[in-house]
């Protein structure tokens, strides 16, 4: 499922080619994705101006005149494509599509459809059931070690698990998880709540520098994820742990091997002698 980066890296593909058009034309080509659409989406999203492409946790939210935010979670498959000039015939799995006023077509692709879109006005954004007390977001001042300290308070959990809960810190997911971790040199087994004062520091500047830095890479393509231009990102190609289980750590001298175990569900990676 995207993450963080893979989000923001779509948002900043929408951004130049959406912000301060008008929609000219909105279709949406079947009634549900993972829920039902928002019933007559087009008619509603016709002549709407575009103020901004926002983004919150791992949430699109598109701005529009009248107070409108049309927001979009892109699930395990879901891709918007930018088309500057005459957009190729509809593919199978294309399911919306805006044309605005300058000529771009944008189209949601989305083939297993665990994806999904809602259409809400901006006075009900505090309270509205997907955004209503998520955590701080990673990449902004509001986050810093005192703040994820503060977060985790007394849980009981293990870390890795912890930060993969929403109202603790908005948008990490398990690659980036496992990733922070062993930046931060802190085991994914350790119970939260001990991680305070420099491992807090150390693990909040972990989880802002790898972010930052597979945004940069245009996010992970490990299945599904694409930039709005078509093209694959490429943090993948540096990742330390994530999907290394059996290699060498590549950090440290340790001659053991990075190991893979299930935690909540999901694999975890690590090094054993590295992260305590």
């Amino acid at each position: 499922m995207p993450e963080l980066p893979e989000v923001e890296t779509v948002r900043r593909g929408l951004t130049p080619v959406l912000e301060g058009t008008i929609i000219a034309k909105a279709e949406a080509f079947r009634p549900d994705l993972r829920f039902p659409l928002p019933i007559d989406l087009g008619e509603k999203l016709k002549d709407r101006h575009i103020i901004n492409v926002d983004r919150r946790a791992k949430y699109l939210l598109i701005r529009l005149s009248g107070g409108l935010i049309l927001l979009s979670h892109l699930g395990m498959s879901g891709r918007f494509r930018v088309y500057k000039d005459a957009p190729p015939p509809l593919e199978k799995h294309d399911h919306v599509e805006l044309v605005t006023d300058t000529g771009v077509t944008v189209r949601y692709n989305d083939p297993r459809r665990f994806g999904f879109m809602d259409l809400f006005h901006e006075d009900e954004a505090p309270t509205h059931k997907l955004l209503a007390d998520i955590g701080p977001e990673p990449l902004s001042n509001a986050f810093d070690g005192q703040a994820l300290a503060n977060a985790l308070g007394d849980r009981r959990s293990a870390i890795k698990v912890a930060i993969l809960d929403q109202h603790v810190v908005a948008g990490v997911g398990n690659i980036y998880a496992s990733e922070a971790l062993y930046r931060a040199g802190i085991s994914p087994r350790r119970m939260a709540k001990t991680v305070k004062g420099v491992r807090a520091e150390r693990l909040a500047t972990a989880i802002r520098d790898v972010l930052s830095e597979a945004i940069e890479a245009g996010g992970s393509s490990l299945r599904d994820h694409r930039q709005t231009s078509g093209e694959l990102g490429y943090f993948q190609h540096r990742f330390a742990v994530y999907g290394r289980g059996g290699e060498k750590c590549p950090g440290c001298d340790c001659e053991k091997t990075v190991q893979q175990f299930v935690q909540g569900g999901r694999s975890t990676f690590y090094c054993a002698k590295r992260q305590r």
